[in-house]
């Protein structure tokens, strides 16, 4: 008995260790077979384009798919480029997938490189300021991004629905928000004042709406259309959300295109862009001058060009800040220091150039104000006059910038700038402004409003034409093959020209596409 009873608990023993050897062989040969898959699907998988990675990859949702990472692992060093602290701020969207109207804005963008390095140009001098601005109010840094698809971040932006600058405010909405507009100034194209007028626009359309989608919607087409669709969907049992919303077409494309700005913004390695660095460190700030300046003269004693001070200045209309304010200019930090001692050295009175006129027979103030490109009421102030009765013979004193007293005094506003140069015309399209065009031709906007009798505050109408002075003829002519894989970027850096430069000589538009074996004509310094 006792040997039986040994033989059967052996044989139970083996059982149970055959039980459990076959238990877990099934689970070995499992992994067997995935982790040997792995190498095999790299091996036989070809290299997935820029594309594939770019609009493939949000849609893998397999563990063993391949991914390319370009997220950055968190890091204690302190952030020293703009972009990353805006990356760092997104939250209206995860970024794990796109919509198919965004992932159509983002391919534009992704085909036209040279079109996002010049928007980051012309950001470089407000975007830590703004980003600061959004930062103080906990807003969605999307919100930085916001004048890329309102104005490309140009300050002299004009619509054709009036809107101007940055942020592009139309009239009423920027004097509901206190953004100041007159013959001298126009706050909506003031950088700090327009952001702030922004902002706090966005904000009170946020709190309508409690949804970053929808309040970005409102600021494109109104509060009030955006809340009729919202009512329209309520009705019918719909959902709500911006995507769900049956709006205008410009603003149904409005919100899309910020998000496909924003991904590209979250992801350039996955789109072969480079985003030049933007230092994450103050640029500008605002110095109070007490009074009235010649913007001239103004850019001489902080050691900028006219150009440099009219980009960080776009909201004078004139030669000079206005008369009764504000009397606040805008300045690199670096030039602080200067401007500032030049200014205590410069007399108040020696602050704007001064015309000595002499009253002719059958003028009047206006007459008068229209020649030196003042108003009435500031030669009245001028000149302590309490009505706008003046007498021939008698003279006033005017307010003017030297080279428009000079110009206007000797009616060369009409006349070539030299013996040289060449008169052409140009046909203004649509989104042109003084600041584009002046760059076009490289001259500046007060010269070439002075060659078209205008002021630059005057509004630029599709169709209109405009006189050039320009020495192109000094210039040898080139005719270029276009080769497969150009682009307007890279033959402009080839020639050493601009690509507005290229558009302008052979009629292309920002939408135009270049085609293999097309000529082009350019136009070259003989040096």
């Amino acid at each position: 008995m006792q040997i039986r009873d040994l033989i059967k608990s052996a044989l139970v023993s083996l059982l149970v260790l055959l039980v459990a050897s076959c238990s877990s062989s099934p689970e070995k040969a499992a992994e067997s077979s995935v982790s040997s898959k792995v190498p095999t699907t790299k091996s036989t998988q070809s290299k997935p384009t820029a594309w594939q990675q770019a609009y493939q990859e949000p849609q893998e949702t397999s563990p063993n798919a391949p991914r390319k990472t370009v997220e950055k692992s968190p890091s204690s060093e302190p952030i020293t480029d703009v972009w990353d602290r805006i990356r760092d701020g997104f939250v209206i969207s995860d970024y794990q997938q796109l919509h198919p109207d965004s992932e159509r804005h983002l391919r534009w963008f992704v085909e036209h490189p040279e079109y996002v390095a010049r928007v980051v140009e012309r950001a470089r001098p407000y975007l830590h300021h703004i980003v600061e601005e959004v930062q103080k109010r906990d807003m969605p840094m999307e919100i930085v991004l916001l004048p890329v698809v309102e104005s490309g971040f140009k300050p002299y932006a004009y619509s054709k629905s009036h809107a101007a600058g940055l942020w592009q405010f139309i009239p009423g909405t920027g004097k509901v928000y206190g953004l100041q507009q007159n013959w001298w100034y126009d706050g909506r194209r003031d950088v700090i004042q327009s952001t702030r007028a922004a902002l706090d626009y966005l904000e009170k359309l946020h709190n309508d709406f409690g949804d970053w989608q929808l309040a970005l919607a409102a600021y494109n087409c109104g509060e009030g259309t955006v809340g009729r669709a919202i009512k329209r969907n309520q009705a019918k049992g719909k959902a709500t959300d911006f995507w769900s919303l049956d709006l205008p077409s410009e603003t149904s494309a409005y919100v899309p295109k910020l998000m496909a700005v924003s991904h590209m913004v979250k992801y350039p390695e996955r789109y072969d862009l480079s985003l030049s660095p933007v230092d994450n460190k103050p640029y500008l700030t605002t110095v109070n001058i007490g009074s009235q300046i010649d913007l001239a003269k103004a850019a001489t004693m902080a050691g900028l060009s006219k150009d440099e001070l009219f980009i960080l200045n776009p909201a004078f209309n004139r030669w000079a800040t206005a008369p009764e304010g504000p009397h606040v200019l805008v300045l690199p930090l670096n030039k602080v220091e200067q401007f500032k001692r030049a200014l205590a050295e410069m007399p108040a009175q020696n602050r704007v150039k001064w015309a000595r006129h002499k009253i002719q027979r059958g003028e009047s103030l206006s007459v008068i104000a229209s020649h030196y490109a003042t108003t009435v009421s500031v030669i009245k102030k001028a000149n302590n006059l309490q009505s706008n009765n003046i007498r021939a013979g008698s003279h006033l004193l005017i307010p003017a910038s030297p080279a428009q007293s000079a110009t206007l005094a000797a009616n060369e506003a009409t006349k070539s700038p030299s013996d040289s140069a060449q008169k052409k015309t140009y046909t203004v399209k649509a989104g042109d402004t003084w600041w584009d065009i002046a760059r076009k031709y490289d001259t500046d906007v007060p010269t070439l409003t002075q060659w078209n009798k205008q002021s630059n505050h005057a509004v630029l109408q599709p169709g209109q034409t405009l006189v050039i002075w320009t020495n192109d003829e000094q210039r040898k002519s080139v005719n270029y093959t276009i080769r497969d894989g150009d682009s307007l970027w890279g033959i402009s850096r080839k020639f050493n020209v601009s690509v507005a430069q290229v558009r302008e000589w052979n009629g292309l538009s920002d939408r135009t596409l270049l085609q293999p074996g097309q000529n082009l004509t350019l136009y070259l310094d003989e040096t």
